[in-house]
């Protein structure tokens, strides 16, 4: 079975959970960050224990205010953590976290299949194209701060992807990207507009500062938001994908809202 197969089947049926490894320095959530080869591995273990469907690898930090890590730098921790992580859950299919088209071609070309997650609207010149010539699955994020503008700017996006002959297209909203924490809510609010473009849609707020700023917490402390918002996601049934850090609570959140719904 291909990767895009898989989505394309999973993605009939119930929410997938996709849990968040971060092999750098300097992610804003603390947890999330392993850099040594044992906890590369622990983590990869501990998402598909917990009932994980697919794994996102980071290897540069895009939190606020962060410098971001040199291409060759991202390449080498990408380089060092895929094989690490093919190698404890050899089946998991993965995801990228990058907004360089350079490094989705690297991951590729020398790991095989796999998602390529992007933040940056498309802002590399080359990243359409690659994910077309490259026939992988491509998450498409807006940052723009409402509904309204969302849907102009996925609506030609996904146009451009399509005329390079990219199929497999994911629409990403973008918490926490560009929006002030009142835009973020007004975006949940609105969520369910996106499903006008049949196109699968992912939800990542897990620990944002939509939940940390507005409770006066930590991301630490951050758990119990990230579950009430994906909740709502899920009611709104405008979540086909979930993105977080804690992956038994999303996979609870999930059946339990499945189980409403049947």
């Amino acid at each position: 079975m291909t990767l895009s197969n898989f989505i394309t089947d999973n993605l009939s049926g119930e929410c997938l959970v996709m849990g968040i490894l971060n092999c750098t320095p300097d992610s804003f959530f603390s947890g999330s960050r392993k850099q040594t080869e044992e906890e590369v591995r622990q983590r990869a273990l501990e998402i598909v224990a917990e009932g994980g469907d697919m794994i996102d690898v980071g290897a540069c930090s895009t939190r606020p205010g962060c410098v971001f890590a040199s291409e060759a730098e991202e390449m080498e921790r990408l380089r060092f953590a895929l094989p690490i992580i093919k190698e404890a859950v050899p089946d998991v299919p993965l995801s990228v976290d990058t907004f360089r088209a350079s490094v989705a071609r690297m991951c590729v070309k020398e790991f095989g299949d796999m998602i390529i997650n992007d933040v940056s609207e498309g802002e590399d010149p080359d990243m359409f194209p690659a994910v077309a010539e490259l026939g992988v699955p491509y998450i498409l994020m807006s940052v723009k701060p409402n509904i309204r503008e969302m849907a102009l700017g996925f609506a030609e996006k996904v146009q451009q992807l399509r005329d390079l002959g990219a199929k497999d297209i994911i629409l990403d909203p973008g918490f926490g990207f560009g929006k002030t924490l009142q835009q973020n809510f007004e975006v949940m609010n609105d969520i369910d507009f996106l499903r006008e473009f049949n196109l699968p849609i992912l939800v990542g707020v897990s620990r944002k500062s939509m939940i940390f700023k507005t409770l006066g917490i930590t991301p630490n402390e951050s758990l119990n938001g990230t579950t009430v918002l994906n909740t709502i996601a899920l009611m709104k049934g405008a979540a086909d994908i979930l993105r977080v850090h804690d992956v038994k609570a999303a996979k609870e959140a999930v059946r339990l809202v499945e189980s409403l719904h049947n």
